[in-house]
C-alpha cells in the first residue's frame, strides 16, 4: 500500500503554476446572473483577498440586500429586466471593483454551474455530515471565492428497498406520499439552511424511475410531489438520472417525455431549481435539450475511472459546440482530480494516478469548452496541487465568460491540438494541447484566429504577459498537457 501511495504521490507532484492570491481583494466569478422574478435570490461575492473584506455594491435593486462583512447578495429577485451593478471590495490591503449584470427573465444559469457532487469521492456512503463538511472546505479552500457555488447531492440520499447498509433501507414514501430520506439525512431544511447560510445553493439527485442508479427510491408517479419537497426543503439543483425509467423506444420523443414533464413542473415551482438532464447523450440531447427546461445535460456516459478518455470525451462533446449558449451547456461529467473513490464504490477515495499534466489539461478542456465545473473529489482530503488546479480565477474567467461559447477545434497533429474560444471582450482564449507520450511543440497561427496585427499573449495559469508576438505563437507542450493562453492586441 506504501508503495502504491508513493507512486501516486509521483505522479501527481507538479509545478503548481496558479500564483498564490494577492492580500488585496480580487473580484471574481461571472459577470452576469440569471433569476426568475419574485423568486428567492441568493449570490455570494467570489472575491480572493486577506479577509476581513468590506464590501458595497451600487445600484443594487431594492427587493435585495447586500451583507457587507460577508459579501452575500440575498432578497427577492426583482421584476422583469436587467440591473447594471457595480460590486466594490476593500480592505486595508488594496480595493477591486467589477461591473456584474443582474438579469430578472426565465433563463437561469447564463454561465455554467460550478460547484461540488459527491458521487466519484463517496458513492453510496454519503452522508448529510458530509455535506456539510463539503460547503465548510468550500468556503475554507477558496473554491468560494472563485466562483464554486453549488453543493450537490448525487444518489444515495433516499431509503432503498435493499441495501449493504441497513441505515438505508426503509419505506421509501409515507403514508401520503412524500419520500423518506434515509437515516444519514435526517433534516433536509436544516441541511440546505445550512448551506444557504455561507451564501451557496444546494442541490439534490433523483431519477424518474422507479428506482435510481443506486437502488434507491425515484420521483416515479411522484414527480409534481418530489420536486414540490424539493423546493420546499429549499434545492437549487436538481440531477434527473434516467437510470430505471421504463421507456427506453428509439425516438426522441422517449428521451425527452420525462424530461418535459419535470422541466414544467420545475417553472412552476416558487424557487429557483437549475435542471441537470443526466440521460448519457440518448436522442442528442443537445438539440432538445434547452427546449425540454434543461440547463445543462449529460453528452456521454459516465467517465467513471477512465480518465484516460478525458482528450476523446472533450473532442466528442465539441462536435456540439453549436448547442452551447447563455442557459444551456454540453456536460461531459465532473472534474476527477485529487482524491476520488475506487471502483467498488466502497473504499476509501484515493489520490488519483493522474500525472499533473493531465490534471491541468482537463481543467483547461472543459473551462474552454464552457462545461460545467463541477468538482467531485474528496473535499476533505483538498491539498494544494489540487487547489491550483481548481481555483485559477483566470482559467475559470474563460468558463464563465458571458458569450457562452464552446471552443472550436483545429487538429494540428495525430497527437496535438488547439482549442479557440472567442470571448465577450473580443480576446481569444487558446489551449495548445499534446495528447502524446512526449512533449511536443505546438503553434497557434494568428490566421487560424481571423487575427492580423501583433497581438499580446498572456499564459494564463501562470498569470503572465508573454510578450507581444507578429503572426503566430508556439510552445513547447509537456506530455499529455496544455499551455493555455489569452490573446488580444490590448494592453
Amino acid at each position: 500500500m506504501k508503495i502504491q501511495l508513493a507512486a501516486c504521490l509521483f505522479l501527481l507532484i507538479g509545478e503548481i503554476l496558479t500564483p498564490a492570491p494577492k492580500p488585496a481583494p480580487r473580484i471574481n466569478g461571472p459577470l452576469v446572473y440569471g433569476s426568475r422574478p419574485g423568486h428567492p435570490f441568493l449570490y455570494r461575492i467570489p472575491c480572493q483577498g486577506e479577509r476581513p473584506i468590506s464590501f458595497s455594491v451600487k445600484g443594487l435593486p431594492i427587493e435585495l440586500k447586500l451583507d457587507a462583512s460577508s459579501g452575500i447578495i440575498s432578497g427577492t429577485t426583482p421584476s422583469k429586466g436587467e440591473y447594471q451593478v457595480v460590486i466594490e471590495a476593500k480592505n486595508p490591503k488594496g480595493k477591486d471593483k467589477r461591473n456584474f449584470r443582474i438579469i430578472s427573465g426565465e433563463k437561469l444559469a447564463l454561465t455554467p454551474p460550478m460547484g461540488y457532487n459527491h458521487w466519484y469521492a463517496h458513492y453510496n456512503r454519503i452522508t448529510g455530515r458530509m455535506m456539510r463538511e463539503a460547503a465548510d472546505v468550500m468556503i475554507s479552500s477558496g473554491m468560494a471565492d472563485v466562483g464554486y457555488q453549488y453543493v450537490n447531492i448525487d444518489d444515495c440520499w433516499m431509503n432503498a428497498p435493499k441495501n449493504r447498509d441497513p441505515k438505508r433501507v426503509g419505506p421509501l414514501r409515507d403514508a401520503v406520499g412524500n419520500i423518506i430520506p434515509n437515516s444519514y439525512f435526517q433534516d433536509m431544511k436544516g441541511l440546505t439552511d445550512y448551506i444557504h447560510a455561507k451564501g451557496l445553493k444546494a442541490g439534490i439527485y433523483t431519477s424518474p424511475g422507479p428506482l435510481t442508479c443506486g437502488g434507491f427510491a425515484g420521483a416515479w408517479q411522484h414527480e409534481e410531489q418530489d420536486a414540490r419537497q424539493f423546493s420546499s426543503w429549499g434545492f437549487d439543483f436538481l440531477k434527473y438520472d434516467w437510470c430505471s425509467y421504463g421507456e427506453r423506444e428509439n425516438s426522441v420523443e422517449a428521451f425527452q417525455k420525462p424530461y418535459i414533464q419535470m422541466g414544467t413542473i420545475l417553472k412552476n415551482m416558487d424557487r429557483d431549481i437549475v435542471f441537470n438532464l443526466c440521460q448519457y447523450g440518448m436522442g442528442e440531447v443537445w438539440k432538445w435539450g434547452g427546449e425540454v427546461g434543461g440547463n445543462c445535460w449529460r453528452t456521454a456516459d459516465d467517465l467513471g475511472y477512465e480518465l484516460d478518455r478525458i482528450f476523446d470525451v472533450a473532442l466528442k462533446n465539441c462536435e456540439y459546440r453549436l448547442y452551447s449558449k447563455p442557459g444551456e451547456w454540453n456536460d461531459p461529467d465532473y472534474i476527477q482530480i485529487g482524491w476520488i473513490g475506487s471502483a467498488d464504490r466502497q473504499a476509501i477515495p484515493e489520490l488519483t494516478p493522474m500525472p499533473a499534466a493531465m490534471q491541468y489539461a482537463y481543467m483547461s478542456l472543459w473551462s474552454l469548452m464552457a462545461a460545467p465545473l463541477i468538482y467531485s473529489g474528496d473535499m476533505s482530503k483538498l491539498d494544494e496541487f489540487t487547489i491550483n488546479v481548481l481555483c485559477n480565477p483566470e482559467v475559470i474567467e474563460v468558463n464563465q465568460d458571458p458569450l457562452g461559447e464552446c471552443a472550436l477545434v483545429v487538429k494540428k497533429t495525430d497527437k496535438c491540438f488547439l482549442m479557440i474560444k472567442n470571448l465577450a471582450d473580443g480576446s481569444r482564449a487558446v489551449g495548445l494541447f499534446n495528447r502524446g507520450n512526449s512533449s511536443a511543440k505546438v503553434q497557434v497561427d494568428w490566421s487560424e484566429l481571423k487575427l492580423t496585427e501583433k497581438q499580446i499573449v498572456r499564459d494564463l495559469w501562470r498569470q503572465k504577459d508573454l510578450g507581444e508576438f507578429s503572426g503566430q505563437f508556439s510552445a513547447e507542450v509537456p506530455s499529455q498537457g496544455v499551455v493555455m493562453v489569452r490573446i488580444n492586441n490590448k494592453n
